[in-house]
């Protein structure tokens, strides 16, 4: 991966100087693991006309969960108690002589953009924006293997769950065991908090986990993911417990499952985001539940849980090959429970199959 890092971080020095910057400091963690292989707690990485430097706190420990750095990249460790390697990084950026510094400014604190102006106040410091997370939307092949792989444990943890007794059971308690199931199939870790909802509680995207107990009858929503080498994806599921769904829960589930297959089948390269989110929320808006709806259908995938693109009704851009992104719609019905159904897929072309499906586990209605 040495070679992959290197060239993505020649795209991004080709990009800077085509601005005006001969350097670039790249601090947002997700940015610096991409660029640079590993991302240690606390460091930074920057670029500059020759040598690229990451400046670390502390020495890396190669944790999987942070990445391992590569070899050809220089690494300066700042001596503790003092020593901001944003700080550091303006200084010796200054040093070799660069008069402009491209630096996310969406993740610096005003604080420690100060003290860079402090620390080197003949240097003009630059907007980097969001470039390293426009880099960062379109995945080579090894980063969908990543995401392939924590698809494949997600689906193993909930699968596992499923096949055990879970009446009687609170949500926290479920949602303990999803996490720790999740690091026994070889997760990094939950690629985000685990949500389950059970009854009332049930088809909101970001329920915290409660001491509700699951109940005969109950509609039970699940959303979980995998952390595999920094890679992260996302699967949602809803099911009945103990009995036959009510006729209610059936046709709401039936609806969620077409508006999450229209969305599904809308993804292709060149799809306006806005135009995905509608095939998804139309079906829905149609059977009167607009206000019931959350504000996008989905969002890209993969060091961060939530990347762009982002497939909301106000989303500006098109959809390229070889995207990760989430389609999972839902509608949550206050005091009485709701249903989501939630997928990570891979943007194909028609001619190599189309969207490439990584969650697999079973959307069939399924009372346990």
């Amino acid at each position: 991966m040495s070679e992959v890092h290197a060239v993505r971080r020649g795209l991004l020095r080709d990009r800077c100087a085509a601005a005006g910057s001969a350097a670039a400091l790249v601090s947002r963690p997700a940015n610096v693991r991409y660029l640079a292989g590993g991302a240690p707690p606390g460091a930074v990485l920057l670029l500059g006309a020759g040598e690229d430097v990451l400046l670390c706190p502390r020495a890396p420990a190669g944790e999987s969960a942070h990445g391992r750095p590569d070899e050809v990249l220089r690494v300066d460790l700042l001596p503790p108690p003092d020593g901001d390697p944003v700080v550091a990084a303006a200084g010796l950026a200054a040093a070799s002589g660069v008069e402009s510094l491209a630096v996310e400014e969406h993740d610096l604190t005003v604080a420690r953009h100060r003290a860079m102006e402090r620390a080197a106040p003949r240097l003009r410091l630059a907007d980097l924006g969001f470039t390293v997370e426009q880099q960062r939307i379109v995945k080579d092949e090894e980063e969908i293997g990543c995401l392939r792989i924590a698809a494949e444990i997600t689906d193993q943890a909930l699968g596992e769950l499923l096949e055990s007794i879970l009446v009687g059971r609170t949500e926290r308690h479920l949602a303990l065991e999803l996490e720790r199931r999740l690091v026994d199939h070889g997760a990094d870790g939950p690629a985000f908090a685990t949500s389950v909802g059970t009854g009332p509680h049930s088809g909101q995207g970001r329920h915290r986990p409660s001491d509700r107990r699951v109940e005969e009858g109950d509609f039970l929503s699940v959303r979980l993911g995998a952390s595999y080498r920094g890679y992260r994806c996302e699967i949602g599921r809803t099911f009945v417990i103990g009995t036959a769904p009510a006729e209610w829960q059936i046709e709401l589930y039936d609806l969620v499952f077409a508006a999450q297959r229209a969305g599904r089948e809308a993804l292709a390269p060149g799809a306006a985001y806005r135009e995905v989110d509608r095939a998804a929320r139309q079906p829905l808006e149609t059977a009167g539940y607009a206000e019931s709806l959350q504000p996008r259908t989905g969002h890209g995938v993969g060091l961060e849980i939530e990347e762009d693109p982002q497939l909301a009704p106000a989303a500006m851009g098109k959809l390229d090959a070889c995207v990760p992104v989430t389609v999972g719609p839902g509608v949550h019905l206050p005091g009485r429970g709701g249903v989501r159904i939630d997928d990570t897929l891979v943007v194909r072309p028609e001619a190599d199959g189309g969207p490439e499906l990584l969650t697999m586990t079973t959307k069939e209605l399924l009372a346990l």
